[in-house]
Order: structure tokens, then sequence, then C-alpha cells
């Protein structure tokens, strides 16, 4: 989901060795697996997710399908608004696609929603901190951005306007149609806005790959 303020223009450069090829899709998919798993997890928290989970969920409670599918498809579907925008996708940025929704879809079938507030509250923290990490270990491994961050980088470079205003519009965009949909806003929408950008930085700098 997938989405975070960080893209790979922006990504720190550590000075190591260079990273072999298998390594870099190791740490791809490892990260992919968990931004899934985190998604879930901040999901059945039940106290509100990301602005891109909200649309999700909102679609699912309105139309059908596991929220995981529709990460899937409206991949898909901003990854097409990439041709217009005459982005290029990387390996990164296809796997993206294929994994996040699947990832989701199946640690939400093992990990039950909790009942009790006390539950809830490390179950939002875990899932926040863990999509962090997820968030440093793929786009880490410059392998291309999802899809998501694909179109506001694209938008950016063709209107000229600035990253932040075009991310901030877009997150508000889809924030606002998910709730007109049936999604759950709440103060994990909040806690999500706020930490996962720090959290992000942190991790990139520890995780990304020369």
């Amino acid at each position: 989901m997938v989405s975070t303020a960080v893209t790979t223009s922006r990504v720190p450069k550590v000075p190591s060795r260079r990273t072999s090829l298998p390594v870099r899709l190791v740490r791809l998919t490892v990260g992919l697996v968990l931004y899934g798993a985190s998604m879930a997890l901040i999901l059945r928290s039940g106290l509100g997710t990301s602005p891109w989970d909200v649309f999700h969920q909102g679609l699912s409670r309105r139309i059908g399908l596991s929220v995981g599918a529709w990460v899937t498809i409206i991949g898909v579907a901003v990854l097409l608004l990439w041709i217009p925008l005459r982005q290029r996708p990387g390996f990164g940025t296809v796997a993206n696609v294929a994994v996040l929704g699947v990832s989701m879809d199946l640690t939400m079938a093992v990990v039950d929603a909790p009942s009790h507030l006390a539950a809830r509250i490390p179950l939002l923290a875990t899932g926040i901190v863990l999509n962090g990490l997820a968030t440093g270990l793929y786009i880490g491994a410059r392998l291309g951005p999802g899809p998501r961050d694909g179109l506001m980088t694209g938008l950016h470079h063709r209107t000229g306007r600035s990253l932040r205003l075009i991310r901030t519009g877009i997150e508000l965009t889809v924030l606002g149609g998910g709730v007109l949909l049936g999604g759950t806003a709440g103060i994990g929408t909040l806690a999500y806005a706020l930490g996962i950008g720090p959290l992000a930085q942190f991790f990139l700098r520890k995780l990304t790959v020369t």
C-alpha cells in the first residue's frame, strides 16, 4: 500500500560496497511481504488506517471482494495512469502490485480483530512501526517505487507542483473517497500520518543499498 511520502528519488545515499542483485531482490520481497502484513495489522486494530487503505476498505464494504484484492486492483489502475505521465515502472513496481494485496489478505486470515482497546492500541503501534521497517526494505532495495509513489512523482514532473502539495492532494482525495464509501478513518489514520514519515526516514537511512 501502499504508500509512503518517501520515494526512490529521495532515498539517502549510504556509502558502502555495491549490493548484489540477489540480495536486493530478497530485501524487496521481504519488505513487500512485511508491508502487506503491516497494513493488515493496522486495519485489524479497528482504529483507522492509512488514507489509501481507508479507500480500499470502503470499496470492499461497498462493492465486495477482500481489502487485499482492492489493494491489487487499485495498484494496477494507478499503474496505468503512469502511461500518460511517462513514468517507467521497475521490477519493484510490478512486485508491489503482485505481493501487497496477497500478503495483506493472508495476514488478515490469521490475525483476528481484538475486542479490547488495550490490545488494539499495541496492534496499531506494531503495524505502524512494521510499516516503516518494510518501507526501508522495499524502497531501499532501489528496484522501483510503488505505483502510488510513482503517481505522485509523475504528477510532480508533469505539473511542476511541489511533491508535498501533490502528495497531500492525493491523500486527502482517497481519504475522502474512502470515508464516503464506508471506510474507517480514526485515531489510527492520524497516528499513521504523523508516524510513518519519521519511521520511513529512519529505516531508509539504515537499510538503503547502493
